[in-house]
This record gives structure tokens, C-alpha cells and sequence, in this order.
């Protein structure tokens, strides 16, 4: 299934189970689905093109609009909060909103996405339920029809749990019960980290939450737990300190919103963008006379050698993903230098040599981490450990870890593949270059890793082996 067809699949989802809006920078209306017609009374015509605030309602003081144009705009981040909007016939309606900036490869925003979910009735049902508890006239049993009401609509529109001070569940409701696949039997007295993905543990979050609770201080993460069927979801979740009348913690209280949608499409959209790198990195190579799965190689050597150097996992990620933009500038060199089947005059090779500047040039004003990190790879893959390098001659640590590590990968896999013009050395012979260049072209550190687990680069060498015409 291709990621276009996966995409409008969860387009498809979203729209189904969300309102939804787009915009333009001006925050004219682009797009709407079905619910946000529906639920504003105006048909679809009547909102294209329009200003979103013809849904604006009075109520809603404008220092509220300032601080979401504020979010989305100036800081580009994600506002979340609940908005009363007035419908075509003057009635209103309440929504649970997240407004979301939508950003280019650049960082730059191209438009303006909103999410909503109908809270109309609970915010009705508050309403009522504050003119009831302020009608001092209304007996305690009355009361407490109404707040069991208020607390059936919260339930069915949130997930909660409760745990001690030790994390073990005391109690769970149904929505919680739904998403995690469990019983409320199998569910209490088991610590809730056991329900959570083991990055928590290994990143520190659960020590974290633990400090601030202990610290009578709330605070709002996003887990991913996995479910009994070992499927994974999402959960933005707010975990509160419940203290006795003495200040003590007694208890925590987990309120969550289940996120599972919202972020599959972010993990699909980040996955179509480092795609289109690798991509832009095949491009790149095929105009010369590299191989075509010379990026694939030099993207793995990287990952291993950033693990092996104790990278952490999020850094191996990244420079997976980005150094097969390492020569990236060379779209901008010549045919007649890139694909001269001989060897290159002074002049050219000077030329040559410009490849790494103008890949930095492409990709330095990005404000993405896979990016900024595929800047510095162009840039200095060609330095060398002795300050001989080009094109800034850094020497020694100097030179980014990501440069480092991408220079070797590179230089491997240039003498340990087959050409149209040359063979592939044998690994006794690589092995015997890098020990001869270690301190001096090459990281002496990084070398010694190469060599101590030479054979998993072998085996990714004769895996992504290349059949070459001759």
C-alpha cells in the first residue's frame, strides 16, 4: 500500500471522527468536512473562501484569539482548548479544539489545520449542573443526580485512572478499559507502567513524573502504552497529586485523550518526508557515477558506527535518515566533471570540491532536525581528522560526530564496491587503509570500532551488494 493511499485512508478516519477545518496565513477557510457543516448549520459553499471568524462568537473574549494566533503563528506549536462558536442561525455550539500549524521542509508554515470534537453537551451539562449547585433550594439528593449526569458525560469523552502513591490502578473507567483492551478486573492493582512502552523507562519519563508528583506537582505527557493485543495508542495524558486535608498525597488521578489518530498521521507524514530524503539522496548519487545502493550502505555503516560509538537512539535515527544527503551539493556540478570517466584535471577537481559547501547551502536554513543534521554531513564529510580536509580544514573533534561518522561510511563504501571503472578492494586490504589513515584522514576512535566489528559492515557490504554492467 502505497503512503499516498495510507494518507488519504487516515484523511478519511479523521474526517469521520473529527471536525475539521483548513486555512490559508490569512486564516481563510480552504477546506471543511461534512461534521463542521453540519454542526454550524452553513452549507460548504457558504464557508470557502470565507474569514473563520463567521463562526466567532461573542462570548469568547478576543484575548483568547490573540493567544491562538500567538501559538500557531509567531511560536508555530500546537493550541489546544475549548471555543464556543455561534452557528449560521445564532444558536452555539462548544468544541474541544486543536489548531495545529502545518509547516513545509523549510520549517515554514503553508497553512493551518483544526480538530475538533462536539462538547456541547458537556458544556451544558456544567452549566446546568452550576445553577444547580447554586440554587441553594435543591436537596443534596438532587445534586447528586446531576453530578452523576456531568460525570457519565466526562467518562464517555475521557479516559481515567486512579493509582496509589506506589502506581498501582484503584480504579479505571470504561473509556480507559476500551482503549487498553483490559478488563477493570485485570486492570486493578497492576502498576500502570506496566502498561506504557518501555522508551519511558529507558528516556526517564516515569522517574519524571514520579519527582513531580512527589513534589505535589502535576503534569502533562504523552504516553504510548501498548494494549493486550501488543497494539500500540497514544494518550495525551494530565496526572494529578490528590491530597488529604493535610496536604499529603494520597493518590494520583490520570486524566487522558486518546491520540492514536492524530498520531499515526504524524508518524506517517514524517516517514513520507524521510522518504523523500532518501530519495533526494538517490537523485544526488545517480547523476554521478555511484551506485544505486550506494546511499542504502552508507546510511546503514552510519547507524552502526553511531551506535557503536554510543550515539543515542534518537541520534542513530537521525543520521540514518540524513546522510544519504551527503552529496547532495553535486547536483549542482557539471556532467562533464560529475560523469568524466577519467581522472580530473586540477581545475576540476577544484570544482569538485565545491560540492560540500553548496550542500550546505541547500539544506542550512532548515528547521528540521533531519535536515540541519543532513547540513553538516554535506559539509564535512570530506574533512580529515589532521586538519587536511576541505572544504573548512577542521581538524580532529572539530569536526561534527555526524561528519566523522559519515566520512568512513563513505570512503568504505567508495573501495569496498565494485565500479563500472574499478573493483572492490578485499576487506584485508580496507582494513589496512583505515589502520593506515586512522589519526590522520580518519577518527582514530571510530576506526578502532570499525575494525573490532569489521564483519558488520561486511555483511551490509555483501547485502546490498550492486550488479554492475560492464
Amino acid at each position: 500500500m502505497t503512503s499516498v493511499k495510507l494518507l488519504e485512508e487516515y484523511k478519511n478516519i479523521v474526517d469521520e471522527s473529527l471536525i475539521v477545518t483548513k486555512t490559508d496565513l490569512n486564516c481563510i477557510i480552504t477546506y471543511v468536512n461534512d461534521k463542521f457543516c453540519r454542526i454550524s448549520g452553513y452549507q460548504y459553499e457558504e464557508l470557502i473562501g470565507k474569514n473563520h471568524n463567521i463562526v466567532r462568537h461573542p462570548d469568547i473574549l478576543s484575548s483568547v484569539y490573540t493567544d491562538i494566533w500567538h501559538t500557531i503563528k509567531k511560536l508555530k506549536k500546537t493550541w489546544k482548548g475549548k471555543i464556543k462558536n455561534k452557528k449560521k442561525d445564532g444558536t452555539y455550539y462548544w468544541v474541544e479544539a486543536l489548531i495545529k500549524p502545518i509547516l513545509d521542509t523549510d520549517g515554514e508554515i503553508i497553512e493551518f489545520i483544526g480538530l475538533r470534537t462536539d462538547i456541547t453537551e458537556i458544556e451544558c451539562y456544567k452549566a446546568s449542573l452550576k445553577n444547580t449547585l447554586d440554587d441553594t433550594s435543591k436537596s443534596l439528593k438532587e445534586n447528586k443526580h446531576y453530578t452523576l449526569q456531568y460525570e457519565e458525560a466526562i467518562n464517555k469523552f475521557t479516559a481515567i485512572l486512579k493509582t496509589n502513591t506506589d502506581g498501582l490502578i484503584t480504579f479505571c473507567n470504561e473509556m480507559f478499559c476500551n482503549l487498553s483492551g483490559y478488563s477493570k478486573e485485570e486492570l486493578i492493582g497492576i502498576n500502570c507502567q506496566n502498561l506504557r512502552h518501555n522508551n519511558h523507562i529507558i528516556l526517564g519519563d516515569c522517574d519524571r513524573l514520579k519527582r513531580s508528583l512527589l513534589a505535589n506537582k502535576h503534569i502533562s505527557i504523552i504516553f504510548t502504552n501498548i494494549t493486550k493485543d501488543n497494539s500500540l495508542y497514544f494518550l495525551d495524558t494530565m496526572v494529578y497529586p490528590i491530597t488529604n486535608i493535610h496536604g499529603k498525597v494520597i493518590e494520583h488521578l490520570h486524566i487522558m485523550h486518546d491520540i492514536t489518530e492524530l498520531k499515526n498521521i504524524d508518524i506517517e507524514i514524517e516517514d513520507t518526508q524521510k522518504e523523500i530524503i532518501y530519495k533526494m539522496g538517490e537523485i544526488s548519487e545517480s547523476r554521478s557515477k555511484e551506485t544505486a545502493n550506494h546511499v542504502k550502505r552508507v546510511a546503514e555503516y552510519s547507524r552502526i558506527l553511531a551506535q557503536l560509538y554510543g550515539l543515542s537512539e534518537d541520534e542513530c535515527n537521525i543520521l540514518f535518515t540524513a546522510s544519504p544527503m551527503h552529496d547532495i551539493g553535486k547536483v549542482a556540478i557539471s556532467d562533464e566533471i560529475l560523469k568524466k570517466p577519467g581522472k580530473l584535471t586540477d581545475e576540476q577537481f577544484e570544482i569538485m570540491k565545491t560540492h560540500p559547501e553548496i550542500g550546505y547551502a541547500i539544506l542550512k536554513d532548515s528547521k528540521r532536525e533531519i535536515l540541519k543534521a543532513a547540513a553538516i554531513v554535506a559539509y564535512q564529510h570530506h574533512e580529515k581528522w589532521n586538519g587536511n580536509g576541505y572544504p573548512q580544514g577542521l581538524k580532529g573533534n572539530d569536526i561534527h560526530i555526524y561528519g566523522r561518522i559519515t566520512a568512513i561510511a563513505d570512503v568504505f563504501d567508495a573501495i569496498g564496491t565494485d565500479r563500472c571503472y574499478k573493483k572492490a578492494w578485499d576487506y584485508e586490504k580496507i582494513l589496512e587503509y583505515f589502520q593506515k589513515g586512522k589519526g590522520e584522514q580518519f577518527d582514530p576512535t571510530l576506526i578502532d570500532l570499525f575494525c573490532e566489528n569489521k564483519k558488520l559492515f561486511f555483511d551490509i557490504c555483501d547485502k546490498y551488494a550492486d550488479t554492475i554492467d560492464t
